[in-house]
């Protein structure tokens, strides 16, 4: 194999990595929406995140990491739509917040 063939190799491998890591994250913030949803008593609509933020930043230890920002939409009769978002700091879920909505007794 000569250097042109091994650095189209690791590009491919990087870009695996990268898009395998993404799918890792959107799980995570699916899992989070859906877990916050639940708490709430209210209906996660979709059953889906999108993202909306990717930035660099540093976490609490100094070293750099990626900010993820997703967006999703949840509903507390069936009719409305209200916004939610979770966070990812790195790997970790730095937080989930709601959009105001009414409570249904």
């Amino acid at each position: 194999m000569d250097f042109t063939s091994l650095f189209y190799l690791f590009v491919l491998i990087a870009i695996v990595w990268i898009w395998l890591k993404s799918i890792r994250m959107i799980e995570i913030a699916r899992t989070a929406a859906g877990a916050a949803c639940i708490k709430s008593d209210v209906q996660f609509l979709d059953d889906s995140v999108a993202s909306t933020e990717l930035r660099l930043v540093r976490n609490r230890f100094g070293r750099r990491v990626l900010r993820r920002t997703y967006r999703f939409e949840f509903s507390e009769t069936g009719n409305s739509r209200h916004e939610g978002q979770v966070i990812l700091l790195g790997d970790s879920i730095e937080s989930v917040t709601m959009d105001p909505y009414q409570i249904l007794s």
